[in-house]
């Protein structure tokens, strides 16, 4: 991982260890795929709701994850007695290719997953009240494997109340994060992927100077190692705010109490995940019911996964959802059989 994408130490565990929850917990959903018995309104028919395989599951797994997400999109088909084309990203197919290696190692048939790679065509938190939490969960959200995580935290939403102190306590930990390679020692920002996605960060950060946004930590780079980046006072005519950086480079955007936010929120394209933090938890749950986004974390960063929890998003963020039941629910066709154990009546 280190060699492919530029990943610390750090994240390669915590893949690992996250790939291997999620094959036990795809294991242990094998005596989950439950049918039931439906009354039928036929006189002496017994009628059955059955799951069974949906047939040849296509698996895309990313780069950025590249354990945990391989394994994902492998893991619940092959439980629910799918077989699976893997389709691994063209950034990593070594580390992709050694996720194969290691289920034929343990047993599994040839030819039950198959693994191809090829090169493709080319939410935000809401913060508030006590500083210190949110703080700790936007920089943990913004600068995990320097951003480049599907449920990173994008845009930073924050009431205009708080938010001088927000903005500079976030920006005394952004610069507090060690950066440097990641072959070389205990890193939190290592290098990103690729120059493309430092092409991508500095012309966002360009445009969104260029039009009035503050620079408050970070900056530009000629390498891969990338310093974590704020940028204060986004507004929506800066591409920062659309676009994802998919890498360390954040938006701050100021808004003016509850409403603001959860429409900054969801002016976005996309609904993966987002965060709610204030100490009133009835008040963040409320402001979470009205985000458009398929996780919300009250009080927790953007960044949360558990192999059993229903992970997808909402609007242009997927289909679908991995994990627990709701996996179980995306790769399996629900059918409906009936027994007629009786002679049945007819009408001619």
């Amino acid at each position: 991982m280190a060699t492919e994408t530029g990943a610390s130490r750090l994240w390669a565990d915590f893949n690992v260890k996250l790939a291997a929850d999620g094959l036990r917990e795809a294991a242990a959903m094998i005596t989950q795929i439950s049918g039931e018995v439906i009354p039928s309104d036929v006189p002496g028919s017994l009628a059955l709701g059955v799951r069974q395989a949906a047939g040849v599951v296509l698996g895309i797994a990313p780069w950025n994850a590249p354990v945990i997400l391989g394994v994902r999109a492998i893991a619940l088909p092959l439980a629910c007695g799918n077989t699976v084309v893997l389709k691994g990203s063209e950034t990593c197919p070594a580390t992709h290719g050694l996720i194969i290696e290691a289920l034929q190692d343990a047993g599994l048939p040839r030819g039950v997953v198959n693994f191809v790679t090829n090169a493709p065509a080319n939410a935000g938190d809401i913060v508030e009240a006590i500083i210190a939490e949110p703080v700790q969960g936007a920089a943990f959200g913004a600068f995990a494997n320097s951003g480049q995580i599907c449920m990173s935290t994008e845009r930073i939403v924050v009431d205009t109340k708080i938010a001088d102190e927000f903005v500079a306590r976030l920006a005394e930990k952004a610069r507090s994060l060690p950066l440097g390679d990641p072959r070389k020692g205990p890193t939190v920002l290592g290098s990103v992927v690729d120059m493309a996605t430092v092409r991508r960060c500095n012309d966002l950060i360009d445009d969104a100077l260029a039009k009035g946004a503050t620079l408050v930590c970070g900056g530009k780079s000629e390498t891969t190692l990338m310093p974590a980046t704020l940028l204060d006072h986004v507004t929506v005519d800066m591409h920062i705010y659309r676009e994802e950086s998919f890498g360390p480079v954040k938006a701050i955007v100021r808004v003016n109490g509850d409403e603001e936010a959860i429409a900054c929120a969801n002016d976005n394209e996309y609904g993966l995940s987002a965060a709610v933090f204030s100490r009133d938890v009835a008040r963040a749950l409320t402001v979470a019911k009205r985000i458009e986004s398929g996780l919300c974390h009250v009080n927790g960063p953007t960044v949360h996964d558990e192999a059993q929890m229903p992970f997808g998003g909402m609007k242009s963020s997927g289909f679908g959802h991995f994990g627990g039941k709701a996996g179980i629910a995306e790769f399996t066709d629900l059918r409906w059989i009936t027994v007629q154990t009786t002679p049945r009546h007819y009408p001619f």
